[in-house]
């Protein structure tokens, strides 16, 4: 039934409305309501509309008298007068109501007085309906459920009211469904607010409310209330794991010992008492974590002994100033005293003793000398405090566990060598230390080598020093060395220790006992001069040379990209905006001096010295008509002009780029630019810096001018690319720039450029008007796509990931033979550059547009030789590709790990090649990851999976977004948050999901799904979430191995790992079905469809389980899995049934006389009818009908002809099996057995093999015609009396059955003449002749994959022989 009413007020609450104002919204009026609930009160407002409305159901439901309310007007109906009139009846109406529904308001009125949500019976009615609706859900889905200080106010107010729970007579708003629930609720999330609620006057942190009905509680987060609100909290101790308090708490004791308010003298239980004490307070047993972040905390009281099991505690974010208590948290592992007031540490060792992360980010810390006895710490955090001597290293350079450490944003940080020389602290442990997230290189650890030769020198020379000292004075005297690793004095030789960017990846070492010089090999791969955010991408190709082979040097490929810290320098940044000015104005000044009468065209080579004459375009004044001069330069320019020469330039824009510069006579060069648009000028800057600018000043010191020119003097500013590149070409000069750079920016100063260029300069030929039609224009008319959601392209070097090992010889001499086309790779540049590639995303490519910039800079560039005639176009489907292959995988020597990488550098497998992408420009790259994401989620094809195969790199994953209750936390140092199951993966269902991944024998297995099959427990949930899933919180709840079939292709039967998520059922195929050449490569490769469960539609089910067709939305999305076992296929729907119970479902509409969840949302899954169980998730789930048995009786009746009794066509058994061929004579050794699918009906009198469409049938919605098979095809049949013996054993095929037919024709002759005589010698039983051949025997192997359908059809095959035989059937076992 309907939720009529809900309960009203207590009479003894006062309760009043009145209509206290008017506004004119629009056309019409709205009056603004206030009630009044006690001390209460809130504001609505309605138009009349809604009050006439309101009455039309009071009228119908309530029989309330027509006439209470104020007719309607449709002449003035906005008139002061009228309003004013109107707004006293309506109030008159209003108090009417209430008081013709004194104790019970119809569920109408409080909606529309919003008692739901402010006053305490509407708002726990109107919680009680939803939990009664989901709240068996909920609990099923374990999610933390979400509860506001306001609501459990209101059930506490109502617990204290003596009436009945359900006063209005509506079961479903019955306060009992609160309390059902919130005993059974685990995870709580209760989010306060600061200020009023809504239009009320309540301010839910000061509201009471009790916690004490919360029964099983394991984790609870509160955050903005008064602690002194909390109520009932203690009671919680015996369950509850992880608290989590924020923004409520002065002192850690108002949370953990309430009772202390109370009780001043008090002890925790179990402890010895010596003192008189008042009070004994049980400890938190279960609590082994607790989060008291962002509160304002002083200090770490006595209270912390309630609270010895904690194993994670968080005080982050207070106002602590010492370290004191913790000795008494003897189970303490992780510890975040981040961002307090600490500023030093003295004996913490005493206190934390088993600590292993220690988070002191944010603090005032100036020594650490109190760290130096934490032998268990493994990870410690130290940014951001006030560290500036290096000597402060040494108290931590000894902890035998320590591997992760953070220095940032210290003084330190700026030393030089800030990081050789911290690592050097560390001694022999130098290369096990991560330091500032960063692993430590082999550069790095050949320069610790440096520093302690340095450091060992000067000590011996400390000590001849001193040897030299004591027989001087002739006395014992003693002196202590130093055994600081700081820098060698002014006056020790001269030592070569030089590991700067141009010497590659050798450190020259020159020993100090003599003057030979010693190489040291550094690892091949990404190098990043100097500090770890370069401007130039190095790819270096090092090898062993020796003192003979001096002429060997490092050769180096090097292209420009665009870090992200220079895109903050805009015209944002008054500072750099006004030295550009100036800049400009210099080279003004320069320019009128060096009396040239043209513009020249310089800086065009890759240097860029001034030395060359310059590398801009210098600007003369007179009026000569052979100069690009300012003749066509409005008033505007003229006054920017007169500025120019007072030193003020107006900038309107500012534009990072990446710049290709093109010319006949220049060839190819590539700059990091910046484009500045004045009013009169613009000007491109060109910087060439390896370094990045650690200040303004550096960064105006390593700009350039390449070109200043007057907007009167462009010839064209046009997008080539639409949102990817502009290119510019001035009048008289052959050069031509394409800039690239952030869609936005270029759009924005391409718009400006136009206003500025006169028309008749602005003529020029426009490419497309979106990257679409680009795209289109490219493509056979047959290949176009729908390519809604593309954006501009991405800027980009692609590279093989082999040839970034290979030296620079065999990469221009010798190229490596490999399969990728070479349109898809960057091209080398004779100047050992490669040149860039534009990558476009659509919905099911990646295209790859490669412009041949060489050519097009040689030629003449006219209007017809545009960028479009020098490029071409290749696609790659996105199903086929794969980001970060080895996703995980550490430790590897070719890695690219750099943190530079995570802003420019992408690896990638298209096929079996493994790629890699240096994005030019920044943020490209988390541009291009966040829209591949999208489009691959959405594709409907069979995606490819890789699984990086050397040995146990799989173990080193990275971390999971889940937090284990019952194991140790990860190490890496991370808050627990409620966002995910604290459930996932339990020990249980670990233990499931091993045991069900284990592939039957009967399967084919790929090296991959063979590696798969090997996995168990953790490793499998690693496997699991970086290969397979495709959203970040699904969970893997069920794995299944069977063989599948596609609609699409039913003749092709493949072995299929079936992994069901919370979100998907992926299938795992076989990637011998896979057209793509294999190679030796170092990955796994295999293939994955995913079907959405979302996308789910139908599941039909097989006679006696033995099968299960999945439908979507598609003929794509039909697949059958060949369990072959019916406790496989019923434990699979069991746990998807599960799963979907899970998914949100948005309920579709329905005819107001129907109430939807009286339907669907009851406890049970779903509601069955004809066969058809319809889950609550909207999924039909079909089961065999007795047509179907029907169906399977007719044809094996007439096999069987008019003479067989009725009785004889009753169907026994049904079971998948394989008949069995053994290898042909001769070949045994090299030839496996054949096994083929058959369908195995036993009847009580025949046995029948039959071929069986799995695939076609029921037949999908969309399908016009029948299929060309039928859906049963009887391939032989024999009569059971006919049954000689059975065979059982290895010797034909492991575990199956041969069952031996005396040939004897019986009456059913027919029979065997139409299936036997001109049936294929496969289709036929095997013919053994005995007796001199009298007789002969036919011979059935049959293998039947589930043991107990195999047992099962012995025994029934056992008792309907004896039944027809009067004897035992005789059964023999083989070797």
């Amino acid at each position: 039934s309907e939720m009529d009413f809900v309960a009203s007020p207590e009479q003894n609450i006062d309760k009043n409305v009145c209509i206290v104002g008017s506004e004119l919204v629009e056309n019409y009026t709205v009056y603004i309501i206030e009630m009044k609930v006690g001390d209460h009160r809130w504001t609505t407002k309605h138009r009349y509309s809604d009050f006439y409305d309101l009455h039309e159901k009071l009228t119908s439901q309530k029989k309330i008298d027509k006439h209470l309310l104020p007719p309607k007007k449709i002449i003035g109906k906005n008139s002061k007068s009228l309003v004013e009139k109107r707004q006293k009846e309506l109030e008159v109406y209003l108090q009417t109501l209430l008081s013709r529904f004194p104790v019970t308001a119809p569920k109408v009125l409080s909606i529309f007085l919003h008692f739901h949500l402010y006053e305490i019976n509407g708002i726990t009615a109107t919680l009680a309906e939803d939990l009664f609706h989901r709240g068996e859900q909920l609990l099923v889905a374990g999610e933390v459920f979400v509860l506001r200080p306001l609501q459990l106010y209101a059930i506490t107010q109502q617990l204290k009211i003596a009436k009945p729970t359900c006063a209005n007579g509506d079961a479903k708003t019955d306060l009992g469904h609160i309390l059902d629930f919130a005993c059974r609720l685990k995870y709580l999330k209760v989010p306060g607010t600061k200020g009023f609620v809504g239009t009320s006057n309540i301010e839910e942190q000061t509201l009471p409310f009790d916690l004490s009905v919360f029964k099983s509680l394991l984790q609870i987060e509160i955050s903005d209330c008064i602690s002194g609100q909390l109520k009932g909290l203690p009671l919680l101790k015996p369950s509850l794991a992880t608290l989590s308090i924020h923004h409520s708490a002065a002192s850690m004791k108002e949370i953990l010992v309430p009772e202390a308010a109370e009780f001043a003298q008090w002890e925790p239980e179990g402890v010895d008492i010596d003192r008189s004490v008042t009070a004994i307070i049980p400890t938190w047993q279960m609590l082994t974590t607790l989060d008291m972040s962002c509160n304002s905390i002083c200090y770490i009281d006595e209270s912390v002994k309630l609270i010895p099991e904690v194993e994670f505690l968080d005080l982050s974010h207070n106002e602590l100033s010492l370290v004191e208590n913790l000795q008494h948290l003897y189970n303490l592992v992780h510890l975040d005293l981040s961002y307090n007031k600490l500023t030093v540490l003295e004996g913490v060792h005493t206190k934390l003793g088993n600590i292993k992360t220690l988070n002191l980010a944010g603090n005032q810390l100036e020594t650490l000398c109190g760290l130096s006895k934490l032998y268990s710490l493994v990870n410690l955090d130290l940014s951001s405090n006030r560290l500036a001597q290096l000597d402060e290293i040494k108290h931590i350079g000894t902890l035998p566990c320590l591997e992760k450490l953070s220095l940032a944003s210290n003084p330190v940080c700026i030393i030089p060598d800030y990081r050789t020389r911290v690592l050097a602290q560390f001694w022999d442990r130098a290369g096990e230390v991560s330091l500032d997230g960063t692993v430590t290189t082999e550069k790095e650890l050949d320069t610790v080598e440096v520093l302690k030769a340095i450091q060992k020198a000067k000590e011996a020379k400390d000590r001849m020093a001193n040897n030299e000292k004591k027989q001087a004075e002739g006395g014992p005297k003693s002196s202590s060395s130093s055994c600081s690793l700081a820098a060698p004095p002014s006056s020790s030789p001269p030592l070569s220790c030089s590991v700067s960017s141009s010497q590659g990846n050798h450190v020259c070492i020159r020993l100090l006992g003599g003057g030979t010089c010693s190489f040291v090999r550094i690892t091949k791969g990404f190098f990043f001069p100097k500090s770890c955010n370069s401007v130039v991408i190095f790819l270096f190709f090092s090898w062993f040379y020796c003192k003979e082979d001096q002429e060997s040097c490092t050769n180096s490929l090097f292209t420009p990209v665009l870090p992200f810290c220079y895109v903050s320098y805009t015209t944002t940044n008054l500072d750099f905006i006004t030295q550009l000015s100036a800049l400009i104005c210099q080279a003004d000044r320069d320019r009128k001096t060096s009396r040239q009468t043209r513009t020249t065209c310089l800086g065009m080579n890759d240097q860029g010295s001034p030395d060359s004459g310059g590398s801009y375009f210098e600007m003369g004044l007179d009026t000569s008509n052979e100069i690009m001069g300012c003749l066509s330069a409005s008033t505007v320019q003229d006054k920017e002009l007169e500025d120019t020469e007072r030193g003020n330039v107006h900038i309107n824009m500012i534009m990072w780029s990446h710049c290709i510069t093109l010319g006949p006579d220049i060839g190819l060069s590539q700059k990091l630019s910046c484009l500045v648009a004045t009013d009169c000028f613009l000007v491109v800057f060109h910087t060439c810096s390896k370094e990045l600018p650690s200040s303004i000043q550096e960064l105006m010191d390593s700009l350039e001018i390449g070109l200043m020119v007057p907007y009167s003097d462009i010839e064209s500013f046009q997008f080539d690319i639409p949102d990817t590149c502009v290119s510019l070409k001035v009048r008289f000069c052959e050069a031509q720039w394409y800039f690239f750079s952030d869609g936005q920016n270029l759009k924005e100063l391409h718009r400006h450029v136009d206003l500025l260029v006169e028309k008749t300069n602005s003529e020029h030929m426009t490419g497309p008007s979106n990257i679409q039609l680009f795209i289109q224009q490219f493509l056979n008319s047959w290949e176009v796509e729908e390519h809604c959601g593309v954006k501009s392209g991405y800027l980009a070097h692609v590279l093989n990931h082999a040839t970034l090992f290979t030296s620079r010889q065999d990469i221009t001499k010798k190229p490596r033979q490999c399969s990728i086309p070479p349109d898809v790779l960057s091209s080398l540049h004779e100047n050992q550059t490669f040149i860039p590639l534009i990558l476009f995303l659509t919905p099911r490519h990646l295209c790859v547009l490669k412009v041949d910039f060489v050519a097009l800079g040689s030629n003449a560039i006219t209007e017809g030789n545009h960028l479009r005639s020098w490029s071409r176009l290749n696609r790659i489907p996105l199903a086929s590709i794969l980001l970060n292959p080895k996703h995980g995988c550490t430790g590897q020597s070719n890695a690219i790990t750099h943190h530079f990488c995570d802003d420019h550098v992408l690896e990638l497998m298209a096929g079996h090649e493994y790629l890699v992408v240096v994005f030019a420009l920044p943020n490209d790259k988390f541009l291009f990851l966040r829209q591949f994401s999208q489009f691959r989620a959405t594709l409907r094809d069979i995606k490819t999976i890789a699984v990086w195969q050397t040995s146990k790199c799989h173990l080193k994953v990275k971390s999971m977004q889940y937090h284990l209750l019952d194991k140790t936390p990860l190490s890496s140092f991370c808050k627990p948050h409620l966002a995910l199951s604290l459930l996932y993966p339990g020990e249980t269902l670990l233990q499931q999901l091993s045991e069900q991944n284990q592939c039957p024998s009967h399967l084919f297995l790929s090296a991959s799904l063979h590696y798969l099959s090997s996995l168990r427990g953790e490793e499998l949930i690693h496997f699991f979430h970086d290969n397979i899933a495709e959203v970040e919180n699904e969970e893997l709840k069920h794995i299944l191995w069977t063989s599948v079939l596609f609609y699409k292709s039913p003749d092709v039967e493949l072995t299929a790992c079936v992994m069901l998520s919370t979100k998907t059922v992926y299938f795992i195929l076989n990637d011998v079905a896979s057209t793509l050449k294999h190679k030796a490569t170092d990955f796994l490769i295999s293939f994955c469809f995913a079907m959405k469960l979302n996308e789910l539609q139908t599941v039909n089910v097989g006679l006696f389980d033995q099968y299960f067709r999945v439908v979507g939305p598609s003929a794509e999305h039909i697949i059958s899995c060949l369990t072959r076992d019916s406790y496989s296929t019923h434990h699979f729907l069991q746990h998807l049934m599960t799963v979907l119970s899970l998914l949100e479902k948005v309920p579709s509409p329905e005819p107001s006389d129907q109430d939807f969840y009286t339907q669907f949302g009851k406890k049970s899954t779903g509601k069955m009818e004809n066969y058809e169980l319809v889950h609550s998730s909207k999924v039909k789930f079909v089961y065999p009908s007795e047509e179907e048995i029907g169906d399977l009786t007719f044809i094996v009746a007439e096999r069987k002809g008019p003479q067989g009794s009725s009785h004889s066509f009753n169907i026994l058994f049904y079971v998948l099996v394989f008949q069995v061929q053994s290898p042909s004579i001769g070949h045994s050794a090299e030839k496996q057995h054949l096994l083929y699918a058959k369908t195995l009906v036993l009847t009580s009198t025949d046995i029948f093999l039959l071929d069986e469409d799995y695939i076609s049938y029921p037949l999908p919605e969309f399908a016009k015609e029948p299929p060309q098979r039928d859906k049963y095809r009887l391939t032989d049949a024999r009569r059971i009396r006919d049954l000689d013996r059975v065979l059982m054993g290895y010797q034909t095929y492991p575990q199956a059955l041969t069952l031996v037919f005396d040939d004897v024709p019986g009456p059913d002759l027919l029979c065997h003449l139409t299936m036997d005589h001109f049936a294929d010698k496969l289709e036929r039983g095997e013919r053994t002749q005995t007796n001199g051949g009298a007789e002969s025997e036919v011979q059935w192997c049959i293998f039947v994959p589930s043991a107990d359908s195999r047992e099962r059809l012995i025994s029934l095959l056992a008792r309907q022989w004896e039944a027809l035989c009067s004897r035992e059937l005789p059964v023999e076992l083989t070797g």
